[in-house]
């Protein structure tokens, strides 16, 4: 069984104690891809890192994260554009839009987001959309962009039944991860009502650790409890929904 992880941040600081210990538990789990997100330039290095060390399991994106897009955001915009020139990534990514913590550069959000979609298109690669209290706004970029080159995954999808449809009309797969867990996290509601073809998992680790785990650190072999949900809600084995999100992943990610 191939557990796919198309979400994790196993360069953060969160892991530096226990890293490969951790990756390690993922993959006696399971989890043997693991696809890294960029989130801005200061994390670059860690990332060649792990590649090097793992290049038979960790696959790279290249991306400026929406909250990190700051004064110095052109800056960083040609660090990610001369990466992608310079060598291969999978995805570009995280990018978005992101007014939970700060609406002062919306303006800039939104210029990165379309200029890194663009980016993606002349590498024929997919993104990977971060989103939170945004969905409006990340889907006026996506709807200005909309053409057969424009694909990806919503990372951390945790809207409606109308906002899943709405982005899988826009050629993007939901990223699925321990919010489907949650009690409170209503995404489970409507799951089954949208085709697996459309799924992929992930964790978002350190960040959303799935019950029991809620509120401690997560981590990439905590995607099978994300399975185990899945196969909960679609009445299916875990095998089958490994094959079938990895299979997902495949379809974006090219590997």
């Amino acid at each position: 069984m191939i557990l796919t992880d198309t979400h994790t941040h196993l360069y953060s600081e969160e892991f530096d104690q226990d890293r490969n210990e951790m990756i390690q538990r993922a993959i006696e789990q399971g989890v043997s891809r693991f696809f890294v997100p960029s989130i801005d330039s200061n994390y670059t290095t860690k990332m060649y890192e792990l590649e090097a060390q793992y290049p038979e399991n960790i696959f790279l994106m290249m991306g400026l994260h929406p909250t990190y897009v700051k004064e110095n955001y052109l800056e960083e915009l040609a660090h990610v554009e001369a990466e992608l020139a310079k060598r291969k990534f999978h995805a570009v990514g995280e990018i978005g839009i992101d007014l939970f913590w700060d609406k002062t550069f919306l303006k800039e959000q939104q210029y990165a987001f379309q200029y890194q979609i663009q980016l993606a298109k002349k590498y024929n690669l997919g993104i990977n959309i971060h989103c939170r209290d945004a969905f409006d706004e990340v889907f006026e970029v996506l709807e200005s962009e909309k053409d057969t080159d424009l694909f990806g995954i919503f990372h951390c999808f945790t809207g409606d039944f109308a906002q899943a449809q709405k982005a899988i009309d826009l050629n993007m797969k939901l990223g699925i991860g321990g919010v489907a867990t949650f009690k409170n996290g209503k995404i489970d509601q409507f799951l089954n009502e949208i085709d697996l073809k459309h799924i992929v998992l992930e964790t978002d680790s350190p960040y959303l650790a799935p019950v029991p785990y809620r509120g401690k650190r997560n981590e990439s072999s905590y995607t099978r409890l994300v399975a185990e949900k899945l196969a909960d809600i679609y009445q299916l084995p875990i095998a089958e929904i490994a094959q079938i999100t990895t299979e997902n992943s495949k379809a974006i990610f090219g590997i």
